[in-house]
């Protein structure tokens, strides 16, 4: 087991995430997609934060990271969210077309050791367009 430890903490907390752009737009493609990833990475450094698989499809997206038990899951998911659709919005205009970048909802689930593995897997295969 990959448990990881800090001062106060034994854990093992793995999240799969998934949201999509409102109404399910295909917006997330090409310069979208890779800055996207971009932003997702650098939250992800200044949160302390693991990600241990992402995929931008072009209407969802699916990552999946470890974090410490310290901070509420639904903070992380609003700074991903939140940071992404900003900053996206702003630097690709046609993105304003959209009401809003993302839905309100999200799909998220913890997953151990085992089932981790699974989920990678899932992710990977992923069919790429």
């Amino acid at each position: 087991m990959n448990y990881k430890r800090d001062k106060h903490h034994v854990y093992l907390l793995n999240y799969h995430v998934i949201w999509s752009p409102k109404r399910r737009k295909k917006v997330l493609v090409g310069d979208i997609r890779k800055r996207l990833i971009e932003i997702i990475h650098e939250v992800e450094f200044e949160r302390g934060l693991e990600v241990l698989g992402l995929e931008v499809m072009p209407d969802h997206v699916h990552l999946f990271f470890s974090a410490d038990p310290s901070t509420p899951i639904h903070k992380h998911i609003r700074a991903f969210k939140g940071r992404s659709s900003r900053l996206l919005r702003r630097e690709f205009p046609s993105l304003l077309k959209i009401p809003s970048l993302w839905t309100h909802s999200y799909f998220v689930t913890t997953a151990g050791n085992v089932s981790s593995k699974t989920i990678l897997k899932y992710i990977e295969n992923q069919p790429r367009i």
